[in-house]
C-alpha cells in the first residue's frame, strides 16, 4: 500500500490535546507517515518538551513561533510560512483543528495548493461574527474537503447551509475531545494548591470579558458572591491578574496560576460546578458530570443548553448568580451520547486512509 503523508496543524493548547486523541490512532497506521506544524499562536510553558511527553507526542516538526500580533498579521505570517512547507512536503492530507488562526491559515494555505483538506470540528456555529473563532471556523469550512462534526447540531448546521449540495463530505464522527478526556482521565494530576471541597472551577479567558473592565467587574461582583456560598478556585492568566490589580477589583476567592491538563482533569473530576466562558470546558464539564454556567451570551456547544446540563448566563451578574444557583444542586445524568462513543479518533483516522 502506498505510504500517505498526513500534515496537521495547530496552534493552541487545546488543538494539542485534540491532536493527541487523533496522533495515536494514526500511529497504528503503517501506511501513514505523520507531520506536525505548530505555528506558536498560543505558546506557552504548557508546550514544552514535558507537555510533549505527557501525551507521548514526538516533537512538531516545524515550530513557526507565530503570536502576539494582530489576528491579520499572525493568518498572513502562518499562511506563507505553512505553504512554504507544504510545497516541500507535498502531503496527501492536510487536517486543521476548531477555529483558532492557525486552523484558518492552514486550511487557506492548504486549498490554494490543491491539497485534500480535512476540518475537525466543523459545523459548530455561535452565529455571532463579532467573535473572530466564528469567522475561522465558517471560513474553514467552506473550503473544506471532509467535514469531520462532532455533534448532530453541527451536522444539522452544515445542511442548512447548504453544505450537502457540495462536493464536501459530511461525517459525523464524535468528538475528540471526549477521546482524549476518556483516556488521560486516568492522568489526573493533583494541582500544587489546596481544594477545599465542595468547591466551583471557574475560567474566565475571553478577551470580550477580560479586556473591557465593566464587563470584568460585573462577572467578579458575581462570582465574590457566589464566594459567600462555595468556594470558588479560579486559574487565571496573568495578563488578566494585572488588569484586577490595575483596576483595583477585589477578589474575595481562591485565584490560581494556570494549570496543565492533567491538573485541570483533576480539578473538574473534583469540583461541584463550573462557571467559564471556555468552549472546551463546557464539554469537559459534561464529560465529568458537572453542571455548568456559562459566561457568554451564546454558545457553540447548543446541546448542552437544550439539555439542560448547562446554562447561558451572560455577564449580568444578577444572572449569572441565578444561573449557579439553579445548577448548583443539578445532577448530570444522561443516556444520550452528545460527543459520541469515545471512537472519535478511529473514526477519523479510518476516514482519512480511505
Amino acid at each position: 500500500m502506498k505510504r500517505r503523508t498526513i500534515v496537521t496543524i495547530i496552534g493552541a493548547r487545546p488543538q494539542f490535546i485534540k491532536y493527541a486523541a487523533v496522533y495515536r490512532e494514526m500511529n497504528k497506521q503503517p501506511s501513514l507517515d505523520s507531520m506536525l506544524i505548530h505555528t506558536g499562536q498560543h505558546f506557552d510553558p504548557n508546550m514544552s518538551d514535558v507537555f510533549l511527553q505527557a501525551f507521548s507526542l514526538p516533537k512538531p516538526d516545524h515550530f513557526l513561533n507565530i503570536n502576539s500580533m494582530t489576528h491579520g498579521k499572525m493568518t498572513a505570517l502562518m499562511l506563507e510560512r505553512i505553504e512554504k512547507i507544504l510545497l516541500k512536503t507535498k502531503p496527501h492530507t492536510v487536517v486543521v483543528y476548531g477555529d483558532t488562526d492557525s486552523t484558518l491559515a492552514g486550511a487557506l494555505a492548504a486549498k490554494k495548493l490543491g491539497i485534500r483538506l480535512a476540518h475537525v470540528e466543523a459545523g459548530l456555529r455561535s452565529y455571532t461574527m463579532r467573535m473572530p473563532e466564528e469567522i475561522n471556523r465558517v471560513l474553514t469550512d467552506a473550503i473544506s474537503d471532509i467535514l469531520f462534526c462532532p455533534t448532530k447540531t453541527a451536522v444539522k448546521n452544515l445542511h442548512k447551509e447548504g453544505f450537502h449540495k457540495t462536493p464536501a463530505t459530511i461525517i459525523l464522527s464524535g468528538d475528540v475531545m471526549y477521546d482524549a478526556a476518556l483516556f488521560y482521565a486516568r492522568y489526573a494530576k493533583k494541582p500544587p494548591y489546596r481544594l477545599s471541597s465542595p468547591f466551583c472551577l471557574a475560567t474566565i479567558h475571553r478577551a470580550e470579558n477580560t479586556d473591557n473592565v465593566n464587563t470584568l467587574r460585573k462577572i467578579w461582583q458575581a462570582l465574590n458572591r457566589i464566594s459567600e456560598r462555595i468556594n470558588v478556585v479560579l486559574p487565571l492568566h496573568p495578563r488578566t491578574r494585572k488588569m484586577l490589580a490595575a483596576y483595583k477589583i477585589k477578589s474575595n476567592f481562591q485565584i490560581v496560576d494556570p494549570v496543565g491538563y492533567f491538573e485541570m482533569l483533576y480539578v473538574l473530576k473534583n469540583c461541584a460546578l463550573v462557571i467559564t466562558d471556555s468552549g472546551g470546558l463546557q464539554k469537559e464539564a459534561f464529560f465529568f458530570k458537572k453542571p455548568c454556567v456559562i459566561v457568554r451570551d451564546e454558545t457553540e456547544w447548543k446541546e448542552l443548553v437544550t439539555g439542560g446540563f448547562a446554562m447561558l448566563a451572560g455577564t449580568n451578574p444578577e444572572s449569572i448568580y441565578a444561573c449557579f444557583l439553579r445548577m448548583l444542586s443539578k445532577e448530570i445524568i444522561s443516556s444520550d451520547s452528545l460527543y459520541g462513543s469515545g471512537q472519535a479518533s478511529g473514526s477519523i483516522v479510518k476516514t482519512l486512509i480511505s
